[in-house]
């Protein structure tokens, strides 16, 4: 499955429940009693109507005298004890680390030491643990993302008045594509960045056949567009039960000019441009029995002209070859799992004789020794022990 977000109006937490709740009716108790777990609230999804779109809404009410400030320590005591599935509780510390390690950079102070004020109202922490319920019960799935309209003018905070986006908002939004509707206001919260933060979303709709659709709206009226966020679902083709099916762009060039140093920049930023998936750097032969590298860029469909671009710009490469493939891959998808409170993505790989899981290396490159990394892989790699 494939849930493509498409912000027409913004994101925040209760707009991204409220769409998939709105395209997945059958999840509405769980995420409701999920969501009011830490907080004494009521929480409802209700039927809404803007701009000639039917959708739902969800909303929670918290008692007048409830404190509407929370501390980062305390919110991950309380998530840690909270009676969810011990995927929903990662999921939902993973949200909240991303909020107080972009907040702790923007305020210059340890991420332990951040007082939440508009995240940590109850009703953000209602959402955060609701979108992680929904997460959970939508089971395996891949996210991409339309441009995101990033807002603009000043906002009024717990820290002062704030240029839009918030300062934390865009620090959760590196690297996912933004655009100016000429709207102006608050059209991604915190809360909603650091969702898509966690979901890594690519950039690109993967391909397959529309299944349902939801609209999810906010609080905010709009002059002549729907404060909503649309999650459409795609049902991805397969070749096989036990495979997923693609097409890929393949890009093939050699070098035998640039310097080791400089081409391994210049793949670095191949690898970060939108719709390439990765570079492959080989040994080669060419002409004049030179020895040459041969570099394989692999990239979405239908992104040809921006790959070509960008191999001309970040190698010296002065022709190419391209071409078109089915690849085949395994489903999987990435958890993150907290070992003695270290966050470590693992990647769980659906194989035909049942699954198998791998941590990240870049996550346990902290380790002082190899032991140390060995020891740490284990553990995250087994769920008894996280």
């Amino acid at each position: 499955m494939h849930i493509h977000l498409d912000p027409i109006g913004g994101i925040a937490g209760d707009m991204f429940i409220a769409a998939l709740l709105h395209a997945f009716p059958e999840h509405v108790d769980a995420v409701i009693e999920a969501a009011t777990t830490l907080t004494p609230l009521t929480a409802t999804l209700t039927p809404h109507t803007g701009q000639s779109l039917a959708g739902a809404r969800f909303t929670v009410e918290a008692p007048s005298h409830h404190h509407h400030h929370a501390h980062w320590a305390d919110i991950r005591a309380a998530i840690a004890a909270a009676p969810l599935p011990a995927p929903v509780r990662a999921t939902a510390r993973a949200i909240f680390t991303h909020l107080a390690e972009a907040e702790s950079r923007i305020h210059g102070i340890p991420a332990d030491g951040i007082a939440f004020h508009e995240v940590g109202a109850a009703d953000s922490i209602a959402d955060i643990i609701g979108a992680a319920m929904l997460i959970h019960l939508l089971g395996p799935a891949s996210w991409s993302t339309s441009p995101i309209p990033a807002g603009s003018g000043r906002v009024q905070t717990a820290h002062g008045i704030l240029p839009l986006p918030a300062p934390a908002t865009a620090l959760l939004l590196e690297g996912l594509p933004v655009h100016d509707d000429g709207i102006e206001g608050e059209r991604v919260t915190p809360t909603g960045a650091a969702i898509l933060r966690h979901l890594r979303p690519a950039t690109m709709r993967a391909p397959g056949t529309i299944a349902r659709q939801g609209f999810g709206f906010g609080t905010r009226t709009l002059p002549g567009l729907p404060n909503c966020l649309r999650a459409l679902i795609l049902e991805t083709a397969s070749a096989a039960a036990d495979a997923t099916h693609r097409e890929l762009l393949v890009v093939t060039f050699e070098v035998d000019d640039q310097s080791p140093e400089d081409l391994a920049a210049g793949l670095a930023q191949l690898r970060a441009t939108p719709g390439i998936h990765d570079a492959l750097q080989l040994s080669a032969v060419g002409k004049k029995s030179r020895l040459t590298t041969q570099i394989q860029v692999l990239a979405a469909p239908g992104q040809t002209e921006t790959v070509i671009a960008a191999c001309f710009t970040h190698t010296t490469t002065i022709g190419l070859r391209t071409q078109m493939v089915q690849a085949r891959a395994l489903p999987r998808r990435i958890e993150e799992v907290y070992v003695d409170g270290t966050p470590i993505r693992v990647k769980i790989t659906d194989r035909p004789g049942g699954p198998t899981r791998k941590a990240e290396a870049d996550d346990l490159a902290h380790a002082p020794s190899h032991a140390a990394r060995t020891l740490l892989r284990r553990r995250a790699e087994s769920p008894a022990d996280v």
